[in-house]
């Protein structure tokens, strides 16, 4: 009897934080993309098994971020490009996909989900060492929460492309890229699901709006800010070469981001049906907003705007898809499609950065708002889930969500500022003016995308 009530307890503490818990048995690192734990003694006494729907769903989620990122992402800013530098674009994605998964397999893992140190992991599954088949994080195999997290650290690296797109050494991007994903993306994933000190501080990030958003979206600005302004910025039209594209990719994001939100429950639950309708709420409504926007300010609304809409939109309730209702979502989605507008473009003339593919406007903007309306619509008074118990009321939690953007935005700014800095020093950051005005596609890979 006492077993029955502890097993009772447990499950009961999971449909409620979606947080997967850690028994006796598991390894270190559980599966967790709400921030906190919750630390239920009794929950150690049930035996830990595998949850077939559980992980069918974490798979199927795995296979929808790689979708978001090759092709979404991929084609998304390949679209904003200008046609000679088509492949160029789409080669930056692809090869940070393939480089970060790799790194995440050697080292990343272990040092974002092992060990209990307040900015990062230890070396205890370096090489992924100690994981069998028979291993297991929750009700789910480990491998399988390996591989779900891969996903996480390619496409956050991969989002910073946009920023310094059309300008930049194919060699300098993957050393940027290896630096930047060692010192910013995994502390900061181990600082806020593994068990580092915002987690600790009752930080709430579902899915990434800090962790993926906010911090892939400084370490762009940073870099447009370095590498200085494409050849004709402000004087020239630099404009996308296929629109068509670019649609395309957004609607794959879209279908993508199931995985990415609704894939954080870490189980086929209440709590991911929960991240489901938050993410189409949310999107729909930041698009419309957007929309509405342009249709205002600029006279007429376009399809650019439609798709970076959507994107605001999924970017902003990240953070928030597992804490807040429907109704908390949908005013998430209508703040982030006017609040990312001005960000893309009043912001962006403020800063006078040449953020090529608008990185900062929409993820780092949108992350911000996102995280912040999280301690807000978290609140059961407004359909929330509730607040972090180590916080545990709504003027504490902002305090915590502030906090952590904040903290975000110089950790991975510094990073940035750095691993920009080392590249430059090792081969350079920026192709000629000759390579640049006849396109980095000819000149970085010998190819064409296009044979007219």
């Amino acid at each position: 009897m006492k077993k029955l009530f502890a097993t009772v307890l447990a499950a009961l503490a999971l449909g409620i934080s979606g947080v997967a818990f850690a028994q006796e048995s598991a390894p270190a690192g559980e599966p967790s993309t709400a921030v906190e734990v919750i630390a239920v003694e009794a929950a150690d006494a049930a035996p830990a098994s595998i949850d077939t729907g559980d992980t069918a769903w974490l798979l199927t989620s795995s296979m929808l971020v790689i979708l978001m990122t090759i092709p979404g992402l991929a084609l998304f800013y390949g679209g904003l490009a200008r046609a000679k530098n088509m492949l160029s674009v789409l080669m930056h994605v692809f090869v940070i996909v393939c480089l970060t998964t790799t790194l995440w397999y050697l080292y990343g893992y272990t040092l974002a989900f092992s060990g209990e140190g307040s900015i990062v992991g230890n070396l205890e599954k370096l090489f992924l060492g100690g994981i069998t088949i028979d291993s297991v994080n929750g009700t789910i195999p480990e491998y399988v929460w390996v591989a779900f997290q891969s996903t996480f650290a390619a496409i956050t690296t991969a989002l910073i492309v946009g920023s310094f797109a059309e300008r930049i050494r194919f060699s300098a991007v993957v050393i940027f890229a290896a630096l930047w994903f060692t010192f910013s993306y995994v502390p900061m994933a181990h600082i806020v699901w593994g068990g580092g000190f915002l987690g600790a501080d009752g930080a709430l990030d579902f899915a990434g709006g800090t962790v993926v958003h906010i911090n892939a979206g400084i370490a762009g600005i940073v870099g447009a800010i370095v590498l200085g302004k494409r050849i004709g910025f402000g004087k020239e039209a630099l404009t996308p070469h296929s629109l068509t594209l670019t649609m395309v990719g957004a609607s794959l994001l879209w279908v993508g981001w199931f995985g990415f939100n609704a894939g954080s429950a870490v189980a086929a639950n209440g709590l991911a049906g929960l991240a489901f309708v938050n993410t189409v709420v949310a999107t729909a409504v930041a698009t419309m907003a957007w929309l509405v926007g342009e249709a205002i300010f600029k006279s007429h609304p376009s399809s650019l705007g439609a798709a970076s809409g959507a994107v605001a939109g999924l970017v902003a309730v990240t953070p928030a898809a597992g804490f807040v209702g429907p109704m908390g979502a949908l005013f998430i989605g209508l703040a982030a499609g006017f609040v990312c507008l001005w960000g893309v473009n009043g912001l962006k003339k403020l800063i006078g950065a040449d953020d090529a593919f608008d990185v900062f406007g929409v993820h780092c903007v949108g992350g911000i708002l996102g995280a912040l309306l999280t301690g807000v619509f978290a609140s059961p008074d407004l359909g929330g889930q509730g607040f972090a118990e180590a916080t545990g009321s709504m003027g504490a939690q902002l305090f915590v969500q502030a906090k952590s953007v904040l903290f975000t935005i110089v950790w991975s700014g510094i990073v940035a500022f750095v691993a920009y800095k080392i590249a430059d020093l090792l081969v350079g950051l920026r192709v000629s003016e000759e390579q640049e005005r006849e396109g980095l596609d000819i000149t970085s890979h010998g190819e064409s995308a296009y044979h007219y």
